[in-house]
């Protein structure tokens, strides 16, 4: 009996150290961090802006790789698939959340072949359409979508800002058509030109347009209202009862990546994301930096899966 404890104890110590000289000598070759969207949205953002800190961190080269398609999927793919060990996957979490109850078949199970390193980022969405639409708050636009044909500009159909878009549409009986983009910089640049004419998307990509002049906001999906928009109300302010929405930006590695380089690679980044240079960077448009640990990330990851399944079913989004 002491022998068989005494040998168990002596394995797990072996494995224990075995995981340690891992992390040690990871990482062993370039990094890449795979952005499942086209450049220019929030993911995009975020990773070029942690991109550079990591390389001096770890010592190593950092590439961020676009790799769009299937409304993130084929990137996402291509990550739950890697057995490189040194590829890392940065997306918006709540989109990926969502996945399992938009498609009726997937090449990848999110929770059971990825695993969540770290969160990063939170960004509130940003109701928007073009200045050129007739009204200056969600009452007039639900007003005006009776009135009119509205085009509704979506990141991708199923993604967080399409649902976000389809519980304001059933909370308001607003009318609108859903156009669906490859992500959130095409659904940004169409709603700019007018070609579509309301948009929700995150507020780190959509500010700047805001800023310029060249989108109108009418609302922002957050339970309060936020400094760099303080004169906007948020949806829930303006008749939506407790609604909150938002684009949750994380990075997920491979499910068979070692726990010590999991918790290696998540320790980098929370003090990346905190040190004051990129944390100014990305608070100046409008992202609020929000780290969790991979345990939290599990138990967020599981919720928001739970939470969005209702959202889906009630829409009725489904693709095969």
């Amino acid at each position: 009996m002491i022998r068989r404890i005494f040998v168990r104890a002596l394995a797990a110590a072996m494995a224990l150290a075995a995981g340690g000289a891992h992390a040690q000598a990871w990482p062993t070759q370039t990094i890449r961090i795979v952005v499942p969207y086209s450049p220019g949205g929030s993911s995009d953002i975020i990773a070029r802006a942690i991109s550079g800190p990591l390389s001096e961190a770890l010592k190593q080269t950092v590439i961020v790789e676009n790799k769009a398609g299937a409304n993130g999927n084929t990137g996402t793919d291509f990550v739950a698939k890697a057995t490189d060990g040194h590829t890392l996957l940065l997306c918006d979490v709540g989109a990926l959340a969502i996945t399992a109850s938009v498609y009726a078949k997937l090449p990848f199970d999110p929770s059971k072949d990825l695993r969540g390193v770290g969160m990063l980022a939170y960004s509130p969405h940003l109701l928007v359409v073009h200045p050129s639409v007739k009204a200056n708050n969600l009452q007039e636009l639900i007003a005006l979508s009776h009135k009119e044909p509205l085009n509704f500009a979506v990141t991708a159909i199923g993604s967080a800002p399409h649902l976000a878009g389809v519980a304001v549409e059933k909370a308001t009986k607003a009318n609108w058509t859903y156009i669906p983009y490859k992500g959130g910089a095409q659904a940004i640049g169409d709603t700019v030109a007018g070609q579509t004419q309301v948009l929700m998307n995150g507020m780190l990509a959509t500010l700047p347009q805001v800023q310029a002049g060249k989108l109108k906001v009418l609302g922002v999906s957050k339970a309060t209202r936020v400094p760099l928009l303080a004169n906007v109300p948020t949806i829930a302010e303006q008749g939506v009862k407790g609604f909150e929405s938002g684009t949750w930006q994380g990075v997920l590695m491979p499910a068979a990546t070692p726990p010590a380089v999991v918790a290696k690679v998540a320790a980098e980044l929370s003090r990346i994301i905190r040190s004051p240079e990129v944390r100014e960077r990305l608070v100046s448009q409008g992202a609020e930096v929000y780290t969790m640990t991979p345990a939290e990330f599990a138990t967020f990851f599981e919720r928001e899966r739970k939470n969005w399944a209702g959202v889906v079913a009630q829409g009725g989004v489904k693709i095969e």
